[in-house]
């Protein structure tokens, strides 16, 4: 079958050209799967969020190891079946010709891809451009915008490393001055917290770092408020949505922002290395490129994807991740993913000793949670359920937050995580 789609497509190459044939290479097995996927999706029962059958389902579209059970989607997300079917697909035949069918035909699709993103992200495609993560979005932006000397910056101490150094090589290097927001967490106050950025301002303030969801503890900040608040002032706001995007349900111009970078293979569960980076249309001609395009003072938002060779097949099967996460609907998959957190804490509660670093009110968390127990390190914990229940998850020690990360997806199951918070328990019992 795979030799005669072969032929097929290197004759449809000579009759019809590259623009065609990349339409006729997205009409792939793939494609037809997640058709048959969507026709066969069990319409839920009652309250969707708790359906067994439905998630089950979903579960079943995941490949899982046998060997671990994962609880640190936090750090990366497995990509459905489908999606790492499409990116076998591409990546075969970008490799039967590669000079010649990776940049002439596959790469035609990035277009395509770049318009969905937009249209998932509520925005215009001239806005969006595709890059490998959210360290080199927001770096783009961290050492493409114009400063000098004295110029400030404001960011919390619970800022993600990547960013926090390129922040601080620029403070090395060119004299701006950074000021420091240190937030207890969790918190469960917005205007406590917009107070603690505006406490920082000054007439010298350029731009503000906000984290949307903090990856320690899932904390989520008030982004809207803290933007118009720093937009009162004059002051440019980017946004880290390295663990929002797919993951709750808003559209970035909801948030007020200038810059948004955010993670493709985390919440979206597209291919390893994808990323987005949107950049507010009038803002692109300020903004240098990290890797120099032929104009980099262009309003082009490509121009922030001069890398060179990239991973066509990756970029490309992030439109089948759009779409599987369609399927789904980011409001039944925001509503599940807080529920498992929720479902894990309220399961660890009588626990002696335990401690929550992440809220279990809506508006400031949803899947991503964090806790701790007196007496018993943090990375201890970690080792034992890794050692002895072959259970992943993460161990953090970062400002203010100190415990267990656990993150689980919409193909973690309730029994999985009963499996996960007995095991917890007998951790804690067997430790004095």
């Amino acid at each position: 079958m795979q030799t005669n789609r072969r032929s097929f497509l290197r004759k449809s190459l000579s009759a019809a050209g590259a623009a065609t044939l990349f339409g006729m290479l997205n009409e792939s097995e793939a494609a037809v799967t997640l058709s048959e996927m969507s026709a066969n999706l069990p319409e839920p029962v009652g309250d969707v969020t708790t359906d067994q059958n439905f998630w089950y389902y979903i579960k079943n579209c995941y490949t899982s190891s046998p060997n671990i059970m994962n609880l640190n989607n936090g750090g990366v997300c497995p990509q459905p079946k489908v999606v790492q079917e499409a990116f076998e697909s591409y990546n075969r035949f970008s490799n039967e010709g590669p000079a010649y069918y990776m940049w002439n035909v596959v790469g035609k699709g990035r277009e395509t891809v770049r318009q969905n993103l937009a249209k998932l992200a509520g925005c215009s495609d001239e806005e969006i451009a595709i890059v490998r993560n959210t360290t080199e979005a927001l770096e783009t932006v961290i050492f493409g915008v114009n400063l000098k000397k004295g110029d400030e910056i404001v960011l919390t101490r619970q800022d993600y490393p990547n960013m926090i150094n390129a922040w601080k090589q620029r403070e090395k290097r060119e004299g701006i001055v950074l000021k420091w927001v240190d937030l207890p967490m969790p918190i469960e106050d917005e205007d406590a917290v917009v107070e603690a950025y505006r406490e920082q301002f000054s007439n010298r303030t350029r731009m503000i770092q906000v984290m949307h969801m903090i990856n320690w503890n899932g904390q989520v900040l008030p982004v809207r408020k803290l933007a118009d608040a720093a937009h009162e002032e004059g002051i440019e706001v980017m946004v880290d949505g390295a663990h929002t995007f797919a993951h709750l349900d808003f559209k970035i111009e909801d948030l007020h922002c200038d810059y948004f970078g955010t993670s493709l293979h985390k919440w979206l569960c597209s291919p390893f290395g994808t990323g987005m980076l949107w950049v507010k249309k009038g803002k692109i001609p300020g903004i240098w490129p990290l890797t120099a395009p032929g104009d980099p003072e262009s309003d082009d938002i490509c121009k922030f994807e001069a890398m060179g060779t990239r991973s066509f097949p990756s970029e490309l099967a992030i439109g089948t991740a759009i779409e599987f996460h369609k399927m789904i609907g980011i409001e039944r998959k925001e509503a599940r993913l807080r529920y498992l957190k929720n479902y894990w804490m309220d399961a660890l509660k009588d626990i002696e000793g335990i401690r929550f670093n992440t809220s279990q009110k809506d508006p400031f968390s949803c899947g991503l949670g964090n806790f701790a127990i007196e007496g018993i390190e943090p990375a201890e914990i970690q080792r034992k359920l890794m050692n002895e229940h072959r259970i992943y998850t993460i161990s953090i020690d970062w400002a203010n937050i100190q415990g267990i990360r656990v993150t689980p997806n919409v193909y973690t199951s309730t029994d999985d995580l009963d499996m996960f918070t007995s095991a917890v328990h007998e951790i804690a019992a067997s430790c004095p």
